[in-house]
């Protein structure tokens, strides 16, 4: 088996390794320190001889890989010996016989990798690194941060976790519920960025938004009753469906307006509505409601003919469940589509009287297009080129430069 082979084992079977060993040690800092050495051993010997079994290779020699760290620290001797016991019996490769099993290990790990005591930079990071299997490079090339960066996030999680006294377990019903948002938020912070990276020369990563679909799928097995997992889903599913479209052969990106809805991935927006409707059983909380509007967009065949009426509806109330002025900005733009830019217009001046989003290169950017459609071309020309000034990923301004060039 080649490298490619064994990372995409790693990949997938990441979670369920670090997750067992985390409960049969109980330390998760051992537990993914030793599975990262078990895949090391793994790009040496499997192109020699690939196991039978890929996921148990990894998971035995992982959990011999722990018994020997515990082996050195002398206070645990008692561990190591039933940890030795166990190993013995043979169960380290039969614990990983149904390749299709997700249980409630994964489900612990998710929450002590998006745990409070932990700052969200660190949840992403951990996220990605011991509930998906990136390594730190992945990582750092999907964030544009140097390793040592990520590799340091890393570090400063498992120890903090460690003097936090963090248990492997599920929170208790109600406190799991309390603590769902943060592990939602990581996966939304994860698929934005691969959505529309926020700097660099590239508009979309979609290896880190397909990772961030991956890892809320395996969450929605895991909590087949909580509407906003779904809801998450739906919204990572139908905005991803349109990432065909959206960049032209070169990286540069194509607007909505101009997109070619052909394009469109089929299957994800199936699969984003299928998740949408199971979130709707109990009424749309934030994401729900963000991706009914991914769904009003994605089933209308073009920008014209899109209800932007029910997309105003929606913003509104988005704005009462979970406010904020990116809502409002994005209200605004559907209101320019529903009713005109004067009245857009008006909602995104009060943003800026208000001082919100200051520095942003949104705000110019929303206002400089409604000015343009009013007629106003040496205000539009300004902000837009206010908003090249302000914005850090080189597509999108280039992009802005361009839209100010039609303004002379």
């Amino acid at each position: 088996m080649d490298t490619a082979g064994v990372e995409a084992v790693w990949r997938i079977e990441s979670a369920r390794i670090v997750a067992a060993l985390t409960r049969f040690t109980g330390d998760f800092g051992l537990a993914e320190d030793a599975a990262q050495e078990a895949v090391a051993e793994a790009l040496v010997s499997w192109p020699l001889a690939s196991p039978a079994n890929p996921a148990g290779w990894l998971m035995a020699t992982a959990r011999r890989r722990a018994v020997d760290a515990i082996r050195r620290r002398t206070t645990l001797q008692d561990r190591y010996a039933l940890l030795a016991a166990d190993l013995a019996a043979g169960s380290a490769v039969d614990e990983e016989v149904d390749p299709d099993r997700i249980d409630d290990d994964v489900l612990a790990l998710m929450f002590i990798s998006c745990h409070p005591v932990l700052s969200p930079e660190v949840r992403v990071a951990l996220t990605l690194r011991v509930v998906g299997g990136l390594s730190s490079a992945e990582i750092a090339r999907a964030f544009l941060v140097p390793v040592s960066t990520v590799q340091a996030r890393i570090t400063r999680g498992k120890k903090t976790i460690a003097a936090a006294g963090v248990p492997f377990e599920l929170p208790a019903a109600g406190e799991r519920r309390e603590r769902l948002g943060a592990v939602l938020s990581v996966l939304y912070v994860i698929f934005t960025e691969g959505a529309t990276a926020t700097s660099g020369n590239r508009l979309l990563r979609p290896e880190v938004a397909y990772e961030a679909i991956r890892l809320a799928r395996t969450l929605a097995a895991l909590q087949p009753d909580e509407p906003e997992v779904h809801g998450l889903l739906a919204l990572f599913e139908l905005t991803a469906a349109r990432f065909p479209a959206r960049t032209a052969p070169d990286g540069s990106p194509i607007l909505l307006e101009d997109q070619d809805r052909r394009r469109w991935d089929v299957a994800a927006i199936r699969r984003g509505s299928a998740a949408l409707a199971r979130a709707s059983t109990r009424g749309l909380g934030p994401y729900g409601l963000q991706a009914a509007i991914a769904a009003a967009h994605a089933s209308a065949p073009s920008v014209e003919a899109t209800d932007w009426d029910r997309i105003v509806l929606l913003y509104e109330a988005l704005g009462r469940v979970a406010p904020s002025p990116v809502v409002e900005l994005n209200r605004a733009v559907a209101v320019a589509m529903a009713s005109g830019p004067a009245q857009a217009l008006a909602i995104v001046d009060e943003l800026i009287a208000a001082d919100r989003l200051a520095g942003s290169h949104l705000v110019p950017t929303v206002r400089g297009e409604l000015l343009a459609r009013l007629g106003r071309r040496p205000e539009a020309r300004a902000e837009l080129e206010l908003a090249a000034r302000l914005c850090p990923n080189q597509r999108e301004r280039s992009v802005l430069l361009r839209k100010a060039a039609t303004l002379t």
